[in-house]
């Protein structure tokens, strides 16, 4: 019997037997998916992992069986039992072949032979072997699927479980990290929505009491557009128990509002209020018993916000800190506050999982990346500084330089498909408001709003551009500039290009804006990263996805008191701004901006931050090319021949190297205008590319003295297709349409050429000298 029949005819009736699908809130989930597998060129992703059979008793997830076919040892599946077992956070995992059972204990390492499958209250009195109320409370409540439609992902549940049970154990300060564009709106969506229909609050959950009420939540985020994107993500509760907490709308009514159960505002909001009193503390202390903390590492949970004042105020609430940076070093506070993470999902495990893209990176200097002012360069405004070397952190802070801008901008918008989505990240508001005008003075669209800024100051518009780019299926506008809003935590899906025209100060940042492009959208295999300032350096930070360092000890801070509703809250201590010197603006001396050159090399970076070769990012990318050839010479003796050339296309095809991943392979090495034969060779052997151009002229230097007049014409017509077409045009069904576009009817270029059989071998026989060493 093959694996298939073994499952239906034996697995499958030990599994009712033993009360799998018999016994109520017990399901069987069969050949259920893990993960995606890593994206591939092309559309493909590398081979999904899928667990045969997952046990689920009280909605809670139990273990994992492994089957193999029934002349297989029972052991055969222990590896990937084990493997898929850790992936979903199970405690026991079963390989069988349909006559013996394997069981592993993930948790104390036993591993013996089994004579049966445990039924489901055996296997939960197993794993939960302390009772614990509020941890069944949680189980009864099934995550809300929206009617199937919305499904969460392995390591959202696993995270949505780990936070639960520390609830259960009676933690009050959680901290779940996950890379940027994983989800984690969705996770606190869930958490939220268990929590309410449990009706888990502070006051039964420290007593011990029967739960009476729902809970207050409350979702705090630094941004109006993620609290806006939280707000509408957890639409499937009634409109009534949401509630978004705004300022104009306090003002309005004159009071904060406090009928709801899910509360969503921005840390602004709750420090503004009238003279020095904080709209926060017009709520009791005790009010929300619950606070998701959204991108926490960058206000409440540090020791220096004034931030921190709303959390030392709602102190008896359970806190929840989502964040996306694993490092502690740079954001200890967080770490310090919170305490160890329950749950860690990194960016690499999301690239090779398939639920974020790869990446690549094209470096790109310039002969302006700093710059000493010469007497013949104008100062326009400001005062320069004799003998300074202006470097990259004081462009467009302290000096602007238009024709560089402009430079930069025809360098990337040359290099990118100016019809995808791109985020331009400049160094001030009012560099991105410049950068968008060089932009639409360069771009090919004839659309006004092809490029928006959206920063702080562009407010209301802002939010509308934002949100019009966001939605997937409009086109306009296409590219936005922005500084640092759009660093973090907008869900932007189909966001091809990331241009970084700024420094970017820290890994924890750079792995938030690489994050911009990371989320998956529907051909989309990878996206570019176009870095003008040596941001790549933080690739070799050793921390870049490494497991976080330990924080070093902390004096703990004393615990706050509590003010009091209506009375001023101490304002925090601000100093006083260095007076800015006003921007030097230097337009360069007539001929320098036409000298400015550039070198661009591009890099690939695996998910955990190592270098790769092309060659390895395109074997992640697409796998391995078939072994059609074995070496260099063989390939060029195929390729020379539009026959075997056929042949060899034919037989990459069949193996899922079509048209659509050799063309994308082209332009991934930057080799559009080569043959296919240099990328195969490039990918194969790692010989350099050569241009179409260079091969036609070599041929047909070697080819004229085996050609007569008339055939060196036809030839050199035949090498222009090549070169502005691509060798398609050098098949032998393009030879008839050929000669009937160079000479109208196939009778005449009979006439000036000779026999059929004769340009045929003239049209064969030169191409040799296309691919000749």
């Amino acid at each position: 019997m093959n694996e298939a029949e073994t499952r239906a005819e034996h697995i499958d009736p030990q599994l009712r037997a033993a009360g799998w699908g018999a016994v109520e809130g017990s399901r069987v989930l069969r050949e259920h998916g893990i993960t995606l597998g890593r994206l591939q060129g092309g559309a493909r992703r590398a081979r999904a992992e899928v667990a045969d059979y997952v046990l689920v008793y009280r909605n809670t997830p139990l273990a994992v069986v492994e089957a193999k076919a029934w002349d297989k040892p029972h052991t055969e599946g222990v590896a990937q039992a084990k493997g898929y077992a850790a992936r979903l956070g199970l405690r026991f995992a079963y390989a069988t072949n349909g006559q013996a059972i394997y069981g592993i204990d993930m948790q104390s390492g036993a591993e013996e032979d089994v004579a049966a499958f445990p039924g489901p209250d055996a296997l939960w009195a197993r794993t939960f072997a302390v009772a614990n109320a509020w941890r069944d409370r949680f189980a009864a409540v099934p995550f809300e699927d929206k009617g199937g439609t919305w499904q969460g992902r392995y390591y959202q549940d696993v995270a949505i479980r780990r936070v639960l049970q520390a609830m259960a154990d009676g933690r009050e300060r959680i901290l779940l990290t996950l890379a940027t564009g994983t989800g984690k709106t969705f996770i606190a969506f869930q958490i939220a929505w268990k929590l309410f229909h449990s009706r888990w609050n502070l006051h039964d959950w420290k007593s011990g009491a029967e739960p009476a009420r729902r809970p207050r939540i409350l979702f705090l985020a630094d941004r109006n557009i993620l609290a806006d994107q939280a707000y509408n993500a957890f639409s499937a509760f009634a409109e009534d128990a949401l509630v978004r907490i705004a300022p104009d709308e306090i003002r309005r009514k004159g009071r904060v509002p406090k009928n709801g159960s899910i509360f969503f505002t921005i840390f602004q909001t709750f420090m503004s209020g009238p003279g020095e009193t904080p709209y926060f503390g017009d709520y009791p202390p005790d009010f929300f018993d619950f606070i998701i903390v959204d991108e926490c590492h960058r206000g409440g949970a540090n020791d220096e916000s004034s931030w921190r004042a709303i959390l030392e105020y709602f102190a008896p609430a359970v806190q929840l800190g989502l964040t996306a940076t694993p490092r502690r070093s740079a954001n200890a506070d967080t770490y310090a506050y919170f305490g160890e993470p329950v749950y860690v999902y990194s960016l690499k495990e999301g690239i090779n999982d398939g639920f974020l893209t790869p990446f690549k990176v094209v470096q790109i200097a310039t002969t302006l990346d700093d710059y000493v002012y010469t007497p013949d360069d104008k100062v326009v405004a400001g005062e320069v500084e004799q003998g300074r070397r202006y470097e990259e952190k004081d462009f467009n802070r302290a000096i602007e330089i238009r024709e560089r801008e402009l430079y930069r901008v025809k360098l990337f918008m040359q290099q990118i498909d100016q019809r995808e989505k791109t985020l331009v990240f400049c160094a001030t508001q009012d560099h991105a408001l410049a950068v968008r005008d060089l932009i639409n003075q360069v771009k090919t669209s004839t659309d006004p709003d092809y490029c928006v800024r959206v920063t702080a100051n562009d407010g209301a518009l802002g939010e509308q551009w934002l949100r019009e780019f966001q939605d997937n299926e409009k086109t306009i506008p296409t590219i936005l500039t922005t500084s640092q809003k759009l660093s973090t935590g907008v869900d932007a899906r189909n966001v091809r290009n990331i241009v970084l025209m700024r420094p970017v100060n820290s890994m924890i940042e750079f792995k938030q804006i690489v994050g911009r492009g990371t989320r998956l959208y529907d051909g989309k295999d990878y996206f570019t990263l176009y870095d003008f300032v040596k941001a790549y350096h933080h690739f070799s930070d050793p921390e870049w996805d490494g497991e976080p360092i330990a924080p070093e000890p902390r004096t703990p801070r004393p615990a706050p008191q509590p003010y009091p509703p209506h009375e001023p809250v101490p304002p925090p201590i601000v100093s006083e701004p260095e007076p800015r010197q006003p921007m030097l603006v230097v337009k360069l001396a007539d001929g320098k901006a036409r000298r400015i050159q550039s070198m661009a090399a591009t890099t690939f970076w695996s998910a955990d931050g190592k270098p790769m070769s092309a060659a390895q990012f395109l074997e992640s990318l697409f796998g391995a090319l078939p072994e059609f050839f074995k070496d260099e010479d063989q390939l060029r003796t195929l390729w020379s021949d539009p026959a075997t050339r056929k042949k060899l296309l034919q037989g990459l095809e069949s193996k899922g190297f079509d048209a659509g991943p050799l063309a994308e392979m082209q332009r991934l090495i930057e080799a559009q205008n080569s043959d296919l034969f240099d990328v195969l060779a490039y990918v194969a052997f790692a010989s350099a590319p050569q241009t179409r151009q260079e091969r036609a002229r070599r041929a047909m230097e070697k080819a004229q003295q085996q050609l007569g007049d008339r055939q060196q014409a036809f030839i050199d017509f035949v090498l222009a297709q090549y070169v502005k077409q691509g060798v398609d045009e050098l098949s032998e069904e393009k030879l008839a349409p050929l000669l009937r576009l160079r000479y109208g009817a196939i009778n005449d270029a009979i006439a000036d050429l000779g026999s059929a059989e004769q340009i045929r071998q003239a049209f064969v026989g030169f191409q040799q000298y296309l691919y000749a060493p």
